[in-house]
């Protein structure tokens, strides 16, 4: 390994303002690349305790994901998708789970939603109470046609053992003789958060409208049989069943259906956005370190003309990197560990991540960030140091003086084939639509990014000359400020990369959520025609649509089943699951039409029922299907249907999707009760014995801020990157402004005022500034015009005023940037 030598340890003493800049570089690398490996691993070994199932040392459930498997170059490759709902067991493998080895009882376990006068309760089968320590505290057992009651349903229904009450669940409404009272156990408090019902064995899964189907298995063991033994015992019996045998933390995702999405959501976070904000980062700090060294040319120059080798260069290059990088990433690990954590609770308070799921903090991120950064510090350095260690020492001294007018052939080369690759891209990009254009857009903002990279000092060159000509106008500051930039282009290109990386990442992301926001708003208002609109909380009544209908003078009423199926769409040559919203319609094609504009394009409506469906324009161009074709699709249990594709419609991003018969979900879905009622004519008056009613627009209102509430993941992505790259930015100007003072103090001796200076510092500023908010607004155009032409068919959407701030704030900061250092350095040579 090679060490710190004197020579780098005084380097580091002496030059410690091109140091400060790296180590801040660094530290801001490793903050995020330390974050997000830390979401990444949570993602992956995130788990929550069983609290319904804790008595239950083993559970049979069937598997909470629809798995795809694709052909790739490494063979057959596997990918799981979690499931909208609950994907259920034939309850029949209790008996068989029972006859094993060892157990003492297998019990079939079913939730489901009960109304009882506008109230929510959760229901259970009875049997449940062996694993779940329920017990009756007064009267008995409930057999059919009888229910058992815990204190707070009781209040409730102000009712008591021996009354009969009126309940609504999946079979409809119904009596039901209150057969006893209960006191709820640790298992069935666990999760229910209000009141609870039991229901007779032989009943709970036709109330819960799954027959024959239960949620879970429940296994009991006999005294003296272990885990591990009962587990294989069950296995065994039940192989070939694909129901799948869990134990441990593992029975903790079987009951709370959240778990799979947090994973989802935490995986996607610090792997793919992490990924991405990893790269920006490292390559943002490789530019600082670059900048850094090659500052130090001159330095290195006198050091070859008095004997030093270039292996000694090379050697006090790397032993630099080695005094600096491990501590920058050492220290930012800490505020990283802050960053994940804050993030982590944000999203838990939005509740994507269930509350039983801890953040996992292990020493593997914070390693690999520590890592990264002195991979990064070593390979700049290197890279950067390589020409002024091995060119003979005349010569090294002579290019100190000036720089190179030209870039070297293979940059430039590299960075013309990224910008054509990107120019390409783009145009595929714009010939796709749905995720295809999303994820081609992505590479062409990445591809972009490479090419400001590598042509830099070109671009700088280039705009230096353009904004000369602006700036004639201006005044000597002015035009000195043009020529420093033509003459320091690599200098200037060092500062404008990652203000491009800001405005073109930020722009990115926030644009394309406030595109996808407008557009799903516009179709919202458009296509929702009813004049009245229906909820409640717990759901609508059985009956909410056959009440509504007999007002006077309601022409249309219709209820709507809302949950998501999964398509499959070709994703890059790939199929994957695409999560799509759909709505059960409890009327007839030709009534949904006098309530919703769905802007039909081909097909028709009224042909919707059993096995025909109606989807969206942007979802059947993804799914590569037509009307009359059919769609191969997973319902939320992950049931697999092939329904016919009878109509294709516009708006299918302000509604749902994907449009089908009630009857179609209401046996996939752990809710039978309609979540929205659209009602057309009539007066809203008696519509509210049946839930909070609303008009259209009102409705269309709670929904877009229901769609808000879920940029906030894309708003702190934007925040992460952008932030990063503007303070890389301002860490940059900084650097050059100190490494300046030999030529700000010679102007200073020629007569130049100290306004003066500043003004010209300011000048530059502007000039590199306004370059970056240029090619980052570019770049950031050209992504996403092909990707909300392919999700939405429109133009993107950017808001004048949201933008103005981005580039106000990334022009004042680079102002602020060359301000502090500029008048401190004046006042040190005043002085």
């Amino acid at each position: 390994m090679t060490r710190p030598n004197g020579l780098a340890r005084a380097a580091v003493r002496f030059k410690p303002s091109s140091f400060a800049g790296t180590f801040v570089a660094l530290m801001m690398s490793a903050l995020i690349v330390a974050a997000c490996g830390i979401l990444l691993e949570t993602g992956i070994r995130a788990s929550v305790p069983a609290e319904r199932y804790a008595r239950a040392p083993v559970v049979v459930a069937a598997d909470q994901s629809a798995r795809v498997v694709s052909d790739t170059v490494d063979g057959p490759e596997e990918t799981s998708y979690p499931l909208p709902d609950t994907a259920r067991v034939d309850k029949a493998l209790a008996a068989k789970a029972a006859r094993a080895p060892g157990v003492e009882a297998a019990v079939p376990d079913l939730t489901f939603p009960v109304r009882l006068d506008g109230a929510a309760l959760t229901g259970h089968g009875w049997g449940a109470g062996a694993f779940t320590g329920t017990a009756l505290t007064k009267g008995s057992a409930p057999r059919a046609g009888e229910v058992v009651l815990d204190a707070a349903a009781a209040r409730t229904a102000k009712a008591g053992v021996g009354d009969t009450v009126a309940l609504e669940t999946a079979a409809g409404r119904g009596e039901f003789r209150i057969s006893g009272l209960a006191e709820a156990g640790p298992g069935d408090t666990a999760r229910a958060g209000g009141p609870l019902a039991w229901f007779a064995d032989t009943r709970a899964d036709t109330l819960a409208g799954h027959p024959g189907k239960a949620d879970a298995i429940a296994v009991l063991a006999k005294e003296g049989t272990g885990t591990g033994a009962l587990a294989t015992a069950v296995e065994n019996s039940l192989k070939g069943s694909g129901a799948q045998v869990l134990t441990g933390d593992a029975r903790g995702g079987a009951e709370d259906h959240g778990l799979a999405y947090a994973k989802e959501t935490l995986t996607a976070l610090g792997g793919s956005f992490g990924g991405i904000a990893a790269l920006v980062a490292v390559f943002t700090a490789a530019g600082t370190v670059a900048l850094a060294v090659g500052r130090r040319t001159r330095e290195f120059a006198l050091l070859r003309a008095v004997g030093a080798t270039p292996r000694q260069i090379r050697r006090a290059v790397a032993a630099e990197a080695l005094l600096v990088a491990p501590l920058a990433g050492v220290l930012g690990s800490l505020p990283g560990i802050g960053l994940a954590s804050w993030w982590f609770g944000q999203l838990k308070d939005r509740g994507a991540v269930p509350e039983a799921v801890q953040l996992q903090v292990t020493w593997l991120p914070l390693a690999a960030a520590v890592a990264a950064g002195l991979l990064t510090a070593l390979g700049a350095g290197w890279t950067a140091g390589r020409r002024p260690a091995k060119i003979k020492p005349g010569q090294a001294l002579a290019e100190a003086s000036v720089e190179p007018l030209r870039p070297g052939v293979v940059r430039t080369v590299l960075g013309f084939c990224a910008l054509g690759g990107g120019a390409a891209l783009a145009g595929v990009a714009a010939s796709t639509a749905g995720a295809d254009a999303a994820n081609a857009s992505l590479g062409v903002v990445m591809l972009f990014m490479l090419a400001v990279a590598l042509l830099g000092p070109l671009l700088a060159r280039l705009c230096a000359a353009l904004f000369g000509l602006l700036l004639r106008g201006g005044g000597a500051p002015a035009s000195l400020a043009a020529a420093n930039s033509r003459t320091n282009a690599r200098r200037s290109a060092s500062a404008i990369t990652p203000i491009v990386l800001a405005m073109a990442f930020a722009s990115t992301l926030v644009f394309m959520h406030t595109s996808e926001s407008r557009a799903a708003a516009e179709q919202l208002r458009a296509g929702l025609t009813a004049d009245h609109v229906v909820t409640h909380p717990a759901g609508l009544p059985a009956d909410a649509v056959d009440r509504a209908a007999r007002v006077r003078g309601v022409d249309a009423a219709v209820g709507l089943l809302e949950t998501q199926v999964l398509v499959p769409v070709d994703s890059g040559g790939e199929t994957s699951l695409q999560a799509a919203a759909a709505q059960g319609i409890s009327g007839s094609g030709a009534q949904l039409a006098e309530v919703q504009d769905l802007d039909v394009r081909s097909g028709s409506l009224d042909r919707v029922g059993p096995d025909r469906i109606a989807v969206d324009t942007t979802l059947a161009t993804a799914a590569e299907v037509k009307t009359g074709d059919r769609l191969s699709l997973r319902l939320p249990d992950g049931t697999a249907s092939r329904p016919e594709v009878v109509a294709v419609y516009g708006r299918g991003l302000g509604l749902p999707a994907v449009t089908m018969d009630r009857a179609s979900l209401a046996g996939h879905v752990t809710s039978p009760f309609d979540s929205t009622l659209l009602v057309s004519g009539g007066d809203a008056g008696p519509l509210t014995t049946l839930g909070e009613v609303t008009d259209a627009s009102g409705y269309a209102a709670a929904r877009n801020v229901d769609r808000r509430l879920g940029a906030w993941t894309n708003s702190m992505m934007a925040a992460v990157l952008g932030g990063f790259a503007a303070i890389a930015a301002a860490n940059t100007l900084v650097m050059t402004v100190l490494d300046r003072r030999r030529e700000l103090t010679t102007l200073r001796l020629v007569g130049t005022t100290r306004r003066q200076v500043l003004r010209m510092l300011h000048w530059e500023s502007l000039l590199v500034s306004v370059t970056g908010v240029a090619l980052g607004t570019a770049i950031a155009l050209i992504t996403l015009t092909p990707m909300m032409r392919g999700l939405t068919g429109e133009s993107p959407y950017i808001p004048p005023l949201l933008y103005a701030t981005f580039a106000a704030s990334t022009v004042a900061l680079a102002l602020l940037a060359v301000t502090l250092p500029g008048r401190t350095t004046l006042r040190e040579r005043r002085a």
